[in-house]
């Protein structure tokens, strides 16, 4: 996959100042990897010219975010609609609700197992490389599902085997895409670069459930695969074509070596923990996924047995929720680089929290959509704004590790909704999802006063 390259461990951990993170980048601007020119040097299309002139949209101006921009669109929409399709076909196969939650939680264990390594590589090896074969990967599974169910020889076992390798490739995918974003870009421009992602992102949650509902409505789940497997040929032509991530990153001196890969994973570690930037950012998302994002998990409870609207409802209360973080997803890119974003972090997810007790307790349907909306608003604080604080503040040579740790937070959150499953069994959903929102929330004044340089993260 390329070049072994060393990352030489310092005697002090590359600590960027607080209030200027950009200045480590742009000496390094003439460095492989560095952000491509923007529009201005190259033909692009009309729409592309017109989006860039609008500060929301600035980091489109970059050819190479372009193409990842898109890349990321066509790889959320499959996975996406990957999440209505597998369940909707284990459950047609096997009639069994139980499997349900069984296919979704083999899914979880190479993400735990696996995360460290898939950073350490994203950080050795070409990472545009990485990317492509993953995608590639991704896209055959699919294709080999479609025609398995077009054939009529489906399993419930193929259905589980291509789950689990899925979130393998998946595991290996996030970490090389990630780091290539501040690749691609200034890093004045990656919260906006950043927030464009999320907007992707929370667009295809809205819309790739409901085009794959529409395609198994009308053709089956074999043309849903049909569909998800050429997103992920489209996303790994728009990948092949990048410019950047063709050679393995540097290491912070931009020295190439042979590091043990043991070692490389055992200082992507040591530099999270002992940046205090970077750190700051891990404990928030790492708390926010085990307190207050789970509660989700709960929701057909709310949906069916507190607010009587059953299964109609709680898609309502899911677009209530999109709707909210697709809005802070906008404004996210739009002014997250002129925003105190330690205390937007801290103060975001607090509110986060309340807002959540606040729609546990709500009686009416109306206003818990409301409350929904304001949940989503305050969700993206605990991801798309932590995301760019790890990258902002991690070196080239270590942001595949360092997003690869942030990635476990998948994992801290499927803990997290088994013990929201057991304490509701014990106390109700109400009194669970008050809980252990309220606990995140305090987590969060915890984080304030005993991580100082938390609340300094510019």
């Amino acid at each position: 996959m390329g070049q072994l390259r060393e990352i030489v461990p310092t005697a002090e951990p590359w600590r960027p100042p607080l209030n200027s993170p950009t200045t480590k980048r742009e000496k390094s601007a003439t460095a492989p990897g560095a952000a491509a020119e923007p529009v201005a040097t190259e033909p692009t299309s009309r729409l592309f010219r017109a989006l860039s002139r609008l500060r929301t949209f600035e980091a489109l101006r970059y050819r190479e975010f372009r193409l990842l921009w898109l890349g990321q669109l066509s790889t959320a929409m499959g996975t996406w609609m990957d999440q209505v399709a597998r369940g909707w076909l284990i459950y047609q196969l096997t009639n069994s609700p139980a499997q349900l939650g069984l296919v979704r939680g083999v899914q979880a264990i190479p993400i735990f197992l696996l995360s460290p390594i898939a950073g350490s590589v994203a950080d050795r090896y070409a990472r545009k490389k990485q990317v492509i074969v993953v995608q590639l990967l991704d896209g055959l599974m699919y294709t080999a599902m479609a025609v398995l169910i077009l054939t009529g020889q489906i399993k419930p076992w193929h259905v589980y085997v291509t789950a689990f390798g899925m979130s393998i490739v998946q595991t290996f995918h996030h970490p090389a895409r990630a780091a290539m974003i501040a690749d691609a870009v200034p890093l004045s421009h990656l919260t906006n670069a950043i927030g464009l992602n999320s907007v992707v992102f929370n667009m295809s949650r809205s819309t790739g459930p409901a085009v794959a509902g529409v395609l198994i409505a009308m053709f089956g789940t074999g043309a849903c695969y049909v569909l998800q497997a050429a997103f992920f040929f489209l996303a790994t032509f728009l990948t092949s074509i990048l410019s950047i991530g063709q050679s393995p990153p540097t290491s912070t001196h931009g020295h190439a070596g042979k590091e043990a890969f043991g070692r490389s994973i055992v200082e992507g570690w040591r530099f999270s923990w002992s940046n205090e930037s970077v750190r700051a950012g891990l404990l928030i998302t790492v708390t926010a996924s085990l307190f207050i994002i789970p509660f989700t998990t709960l929701l057909p409870v709310f949906a069916k047995d507190i607010l009587g609207v059953g299964a109609t409802g709680q898609g309502f209360l899911l677009t209530g929720m999109g709707v909210g973080a697709l809005s802070s997803a906008v404004l996210i890119a739009t002014i997250g680089d002129r925003v105190p974003r330690g205390i937007v972090m801290l103060g975001g997810v607090i509110l986060y929290g309340l807002s959540v007790v606040a729609f546990s307790v709500s009686p009416w349907f109306k206003l818990s959509i409301v409350l929904m909306i304001v949940v989503g608003l305050f969700h993206v604080t605990s991801h798309a704004l932590v995301q760019t604080v790890i990258q902002t503040y991690s070196p080239a040579g270590f942001r595949g590790r360092t997003m690869a740790i942030f990635q476990q937070g998948h994992f801290v959150l499927t803990i997290g909704a088994m013990l929201y499953g057991a304490m509701a069994s014990l106390w109700g959903a109400q009194w669970t999802v008050s809980m252990m929102a309220t606990l995140g929330a305090l987590s969060m004044v915890l984080i304030y006063f005993t991580v100082p340089s938390a609340r300094h993260i510019r």
